[in-house]
């Protein structure tokens, strides 16, 4: 039987509001294949006063068959006595009377799944919905009313940031986003899986923590199998899923493609002059709205890059795990071999791919990499760097700019053994510090911090390491 794994925050978030003496109206949010419907519904169970998942918006779904929807939806929580709404008012004044007759003496659960779909064009959803909020269930102490969708950007623009009748009428908003690595290791233990950590990490950095895309997986393969089985397998379930997730999402999914194409390119990410001239579309209304959509969703982070010895400068990277999976190995797959992934394990190309991923899955734990260097109550600034003059070149995977004047310095590496530090790389590591204190001149204290997958060999030229940091230091919650 599934059951809820991980979600603690979240779900005494909803505890809270389930137990407040007011009404409230919650709405919760995230990528698509996050996890939100199974967070309500396992939470709630079969507490319902009534609850809906809207149909899947397509070119063809119109008003009246989200309506006939919320019509067979009410008779099946007891509404007989209604005839189908013909508008969005007359629906939630049926629905108000339903639940003004309900016999549940405590709080009313209502819960709206895909919201955003109900919006269909000339519908005049939202505003009946408003009137439906403002004028009778704020007024009342006993609705809980969630709302839920994968759209984010629809969800922050038309509830969050709405500037009519919903404007601070939200008691609260909970952004539902990927699993860390320990509540994945959680997750594959639940559910029967005996898999090392370094097998979880390798599945994180396919999949991103994603709870829908680690439960198509089967016990008995290898993550390698998995991955081709889902993946590259022709009829794998997830073999179109890329396609799929960009235009469930977001109208004129091909501008969101060509953005997201051209940040996979640049693992360090780019500025919004380099994305318009890596795609065409220019700078202004339309690409500020990708950018934020594409934030919105995890699919892209924005970080402020150092671009000067004192300015920062904003850029943004493609951080949706699966994506970059998708851009770095899928599309490399010309001949179309379903057996790809377990064809190209231990190769250059596999190695390649293995090092980047576990970067950015370093990125994506930052907070427990702080927590590991106790400094979890400092405020720090988080990117990447890579010398502008400095010859030979010089890149730094990860940078901590704390407040408590101190920069960690982070070299990220993923070996099957400890990694040992030579000679050769000592001075490389030298230069790196080298070059970044004289072009950023920051007079701060500089602490090289070593983030491997299996620790380092202690020897004549580890020395210049202050911390260092293990995969196994990943698998924690952080505080």
């Amino acid at each position: 039987m599934a059951k809820l794994i991980g979600r603690i925050k979240e779900q005494n978030e909803l505890r809270k509001y389930y137990e407040s003496k007011k009404s409230d109206l919650v709405m919760l949010y995230g990528r698509r294949r996050i996890g939100k419907t199974f967070l309500v519904k396992e939470f709630f169970k079969d507490v319902f006063d009534f609850a809906i998942t809207a149909i899947p918006k397509t070119k063809e779904v119109t008003t009246y068959d989200q309506l006939m929807n919320f019509h067979i939806t009410m008779k099946r929580f007891g509404a007989d006595s209604f005839n189908r709404p013909k508008s969005w008012i007359e629906a939630f004044y049926q629905l108000r009377e339903m639940l003004e007759k309900s016999s549940n003496k405590g709080k009313k659960v209502v819960f709206f799944d895909e919201l955003p779909w109900m919006d269909t064009p000339r519908s005049r959803f939202l505003p009946a919905f408003e009137h439906f909020w403002n004028d009778w269930a704020s007024s009342r102490d006993d609705i809980l009313l969630i709302i839920c969708g994968s759209s984010a950007s629809w969800m922050v623009n038309n509830i969050l940031d709405n500037p009519g009748g919903l404007h601070n009428r939200l008691s609260g908003s909970i952004k539902l986003s990927a699993f860390s690595l320990v509540e994945c290791e959680d997750f594959f233990k639940a559910n029967g899986f005996n898999l090392t950590r370094k097998q979880i990490a390798e599945a994180y950095m396919t999949f991103g923590g994603v709870p829908y895309y680690m439960s198509l997986m089967e016990r008995e393969l290898s993550v390698a199998q998995n991955i081709d089985s889902l993946i590259f397998d022709k009829a794998g379930k997830l073999h179109n899923e890329y396609d799929h997730l960009y235009r469930s999402l977001f109208a004129n999914s091909e501008s969101y493609y060509k953005v997201v194409n051209a940040l996979a390119e640049k693992d360090m990410g780019l500025t919004k002059e380099e994305i318009v001239k890596a795609t065409g579309i220019k700078d202004g209304g339309t690409l500020t709205k990708i950018l934020k959509d594409l934030i919105q969703s995890d699919f892209v982070t924005q970080q402020n890059q150092l671009d000067s010895k004192t300015n920062y400068k904003a850029s943004y990277r493609l951080t949706d795990f699966f994506s970059l999976f998708y851009n770095k190995i899928v599309v490399k797959n010309d001949f179309g071999d379903e057996h790809f992934w377990m064809h190209n394990v231990n190769t250059p190309k596999y190695n390649t791919w293995k090092g980047l991923a576990f970067e950015e899955l370093c990125m994506n734990h930052v907070a427990q990499i702080k927590q590991k260097l106790g400094i979890s109550g400092v405020l720090t600034n988080v990117y990447q760097w890579s010398s502008k003059t400095t010859k030979p070149g010089a890149q730094i995977d990860l940078v901590i700019e704390r407040k408590d004047d101190t920069i960690n310095l982070c070299e990220i590496k993923y070996t099957k053994d400890k990694f040992a530090i030579t000679s050769k790389y000592e001075k490389e590591l030298d230069h790196k510090i080298d070059a970044f204190t004289a072009e950023t001149d920051k007079d701060k204290s500089i602490q090289l911090t070593m983030i491997t997958s299996n620790g380092i060999t202690h020897n004549a030229h580890s020395a210049i390491v202050t911390n260092e940091i293990l995969l196994d230091d990943l698998f924690v919650i952080a505080y």
